[in-house]
């Protein structure tokens, strides 16, 4: 039983050893992205374009229209010089 429980052990200290030593040499290099790791960039980009878009829609829109007056629409049923209207 001493046997089975210290080679339990010696195999556990090996794994937990070997597996940070893997940790510590694949942090220098550059991992494989999965598809969908992709996809979720491709996405995140896709939408930071539209809202840029958006944005200078936005500010094209709100310097054209900077000089804007108001439109009476019952300006024709009223009188000149503050006359009243005939009946």
């Amino acid at each position: 039983m001493k046997k089975l429980f210290a080679a339990m052990l010696a195999l556990s200290t090996l794994t937990a050893l070997t597996s940070s030593v893997e940790a510590q040499l694949t942090t220098g290099r550059q991992r494989q992205k999965s598809m969908l790791q992709v996809e979720d960039e491709q996405k995140k980009k896709a939408a930071e374009k539209a809202e840029q878009e958006y944005e200078a829609t936005m500010r094209k829109a709100q310097g054209q229209g900077g000089d804007q007056t108001a439109v009476d629409p019952w300006a024709n049923m009223r009188a000149v010089d503050g006359a009243q209207p005939k009946h």
